[in-house]
C-alpha cells in the first residue's frame, strides 16, 4: 500500500531528528531572525493579502490559479510567522563572552588542524543559525560537543562516516563575526 501521505516508520527512541535541541542563540542570530519576522510581518504578509483579495475578486476561486498560489503562499508565510514567534520566545540569547576565553564554548571561533595538516576555522553557534557556507555548526553537534570546554593545542576526536577524525585546535577566538 503505496501512497503520497506514506512514510517510512521510524523509531522515535533512535531518530536523530527527535533529539532535542538547545534554545540557544548568539546576539547576531536573535537579531537576524527578528528581521525576518518584521520583514513577513509588515511586508510580505500584508502584500500577499492584498494579492489574494484582488483574486478572490475576480470570481470564481475554483479555477483561479492566481487565488490559489497566493493563498497557499500566504498560508506558509503565516506558518513561518507563528512559528518565529513562538521560536524567539524559547530562544536564550547568548551575547556576552565566557569567564574563560581559553576554552571553547558557545560562540567560539575555532580552527583545528587535521592529521593530514588540513585546517578547518568553524564557528559554534545555536542550532538556529548554522550556515555550512561559513562553517558556522550548532553546539548539539557531535564536532561542537567534543570540543566544548577544550583549549588550544588539545586533541579532539571525532566520530564520522568515514571512521574517527582526530583534530588539533590550534586557535581559540571569540570575536564580532562581521570583522
Amino acid at each position: 500500500m503505496k501512497g503520497r501521505n506514506m512514510t517510512r516508520w521510524r523509531d522515535p527512541a533512535k531518530d536523530p531528528r527527535q533529539e532535542p535541541k538547545s534554545n540557544v542563540i548568539t546576539a547576531e542570530g536573535a537579531a537576524r531572525l527578528r528581521g525576518i519576522l518584521d520583514h513577513l510581518s509588515r511586508v510580505k504578509r500584508p502584500a500577499l493579502s492584498t494579492k489574494v483579495g484582488e483574486a478572490a475578486a475576480l470570481g470564481d476561486r475554483s479555477e483561479n490559479a492566481d487565488y490559489t498560489y497566493n493563498k497557499k503562499e500566504l498560508n506558509r508565510v503565516i506558518a513561518r510567522i507563528r512559528y518565529l514567534t513562538k521560536r524567539l520566545d524559547e530562544l536564550q540569547v547568548v551575547d556576552r563572552l565566557p569567564a574563560d576565553t581559553g576554552k571553547v564554548f558557545f560562540g567560539a571561533f575555532v580552527s583545528l588542524e587535521e592529521e593530514d595538516g588540513e585546517t578547518l576555522d568553524i564557528r559554534i553557534v545555536g542550532h538556529d543559525e548554522t550556515d555550512t557556507t561559513k562553517h558556522w555548526i550548532s553546539v548539539d553537534a557531535p564536532l561542537a560537543k567534543a570540543l566544548l570546554g577544550k583549549e588550544v593545542d588539545d586533541e579532539v576526536t571525532v566520530a564520522t562516516p568515514a571512521g574517527e577524525t582526530i583534530y588539533l585546535i590550534t586557535a581559540i577566538d571569540y570575536r564580532d563575526p562581521a570583522q
